[in-house]
């Protein structure tokens, strides 16, 4: 519940979300038009997305699996038999005059998820349906004109509409919620996830309880439409909270409670809009698709489609936290990619120590990751590097057997980019970065490293506040003596027992 001051009445925030993902299958929903971003204006359409006469639709089976496997993932329950319903309504970009979606019978059910907060917690989010539609073209508002354009690439398009039930309470977990989930359809290979390119919409309905002077107003329900960025999903919520907030201290006496509006989101003014107050579900006219025969789903295809629901990055992050001992912001760095954590996975499986590896991804390969996304103006991930999961395991196992130091690693790890072929053990020899174990020679560093700096082994042994401090410029003395090749920890025993003795 949140309050604005002692004197104010306090609130409390309800959001549930609509969200829409494009499904990346290659053809459309209903026909075999291509399926994809791009393309020069209409011209991925043919008779069907136009709406002529005596055309018939037919349902994209892969479509279908892809909702499926969404709705397992959401614990949601798949319905036995769905049916296809068509929503009337008029819009330039829409040629048809009706939408095909689902009303009353959608493939997915109720269902919900354990969505991680930022405080290290987590909250159950309720998913009231998952249902199956296509997509309306695009109208273009281009600068100079007076009319609008129509680009009926998109129409057609497999539309998963996911509903949640108003459990959010905050700007902030209506963000979380639209980045996890758009982690768990990259993850299940159902959609790209490309924000930029309308691949995700959401759509915010929220409204507030006011508790003041004994009684609860309810304010009416806002729908903001068709937001296209995480940023976006938390400002424009953060906005209509303070503008229902607003309204009601203004008039409380008139604030309503019933109806439902839809507005638009403004990011330059960083405010929403009315755009028109909100139609109910009997102003579309639903009614059976006469041209489409209900689905039925058997048992069998669900459980077929289940098993290739792969581990979802909630339960990867929970993984690598319990198993691997790493930390929440270790194990979300990891996770927030498939192939990433795919290749941590299979690196870990030949034998890598853990923590040596960890390094690795988020050091060095990070690093070259970045470097090579900034040259390529494009995202670049880890998987992407031309560093095998065998040539990971070698790599990190050398450093944790002390054959080469982890600021060698780094050296070793920028030969790999260049060398793809290369062994990480060849290079650490053709590079001169393996370390020397030799007993004799590493005491010879050392007794070099102490010669030269006898103010600091007055400052180890009479100086107590200074110790650790001396302790430490001397192994750094040690290694640069044996050009980085001594073992430290070979070093570190040596050179202790030295100033002990």
């Amino acid at each position: 519940m949140s309050t604005t001051t002692a004197a104010e009445p306090q609130y409390k925030v309800l959001i549930g979300m609509e969200i829409h993902v494009q499904l990346a299958t290659q053809s459309k929903m209903f026909t075999g038009a291509a399926n994809g971003f791009g393309g020069d204006p209409n011209s991925q359409v043919d008779p069907v997305i136009l709406g002529l006469p005596g055309v018939l639709p037919v349902i994209n089976k892969r479509a279908v699996e892809m909702a499926m496997m969404v709705g397992l993932a959401l614990n949601c329950q798949i319905a036995a038999q769905t049916k296809w319903d068509r929503k009337s309504y008029y819009y330039p970009d829409l040629p048809k005059n009706y939408q095909i979606s689902q009303y009353d019978q959608p493939l997915c059910g109720a269902g919900s998820i354990e969505l991680p907060l930022a405080d290290g917690g987590s909250k159950t989010v309720r998913i009231r349906r998952a249902h199956l539609e296509e997509d309306a073209g695009k109208l273009l508002h281009e600068a100079g004109m007076t009319e609008s354009l129509v680009d009926l690439n998109r129409a057609g398009t497999p539309l998963l509409e996911i509903v949640t039930e108003p459990d959010l309470t905050s700007p902030e977990e209506a963000r979380l919620f639209g980045e996890e989930l758009r982690r768990i359809c990259r993850y299940l290979g159902v959609s790209h996830g490309i924000m930029q390119q309308g691949h995700m919409r959401f759509e915010p309905n929220i409204n507030l309880h006011i508790y003041h002077h004994g009684k609860t107003i309810k304010t009416a329900i806002t729908e903001i439409k068709n937001l296209n960025s995480f940023r976006a999903v938390e400002r424009a919520c953060s906005y209509e909270i303070q503008r229902q907030l607003a309204e009601y201290l203004a008039h409380p006496e008139v604030m309503p409670s019933q109806g439902k509006s839809t507005r638009g989101w403004d990011d330059d003014k960083g405010m929403t809009l009315l755009q028109r107050e909100k139609e109910e579900a009997h102003d579309y006219r639903y009614f059976p698709d006469p041209d489409l025969v209900p689905l039925h789903i058997a048992p069998r295809w669900v459980e077929a489609i289940r098993s290739g629901v792969v581990e979802l990055p909630i339960a990867r992050r929970k993984r690598y936290q319990e198993v691997f001992g790493m930390s929440a912001k270790e194990a979300f760095s990891l996770t927030e990619e498939r192939a990433v954590a795919d290749l941590f996975d299979r690196a870990a499986s030949l034998g890598a120590p853990v923590r040596r590896l960890t390094n690795l991804f988020l050091g060095p390969a990070a690093k070259m990751a970045n470097e090579a996304a900034t040259d390529q103006a494009t995202t670049v991930l880890i998987s992407d590097l031309p560093v095998t999961a065998e040539q990971y395991a070698r790599l990190a196992q050398l450093v944790e057997t002390g054959g080469i130091s982890a600021t060698s690693a780094v050296m070793v790890f920028e030969h790999l980019i260049k060398h793809p072929e290369a062994d990480p053990a060849q290079a650490a020899e053709q590079l001169g970065l393996m370390q020397i174990r030799d007993q004799n020679q590493t005491e010879a560093w050392v007794m070099q490293a102490l010669a030269a700096n006898p103010q600091a082994i007055s400052d180890y042994k009479n100086n107590p506040k200074k110790k650790q401090a001396s302790l430490g410029f001397l192994r750094g003395a040690v290694m640069k003596a044996s050009q980085g090749k001594a073992d430290p920890k070979l070093v570190g025993e040596i050179l202790e027992a030295k100033l002990k003795a």
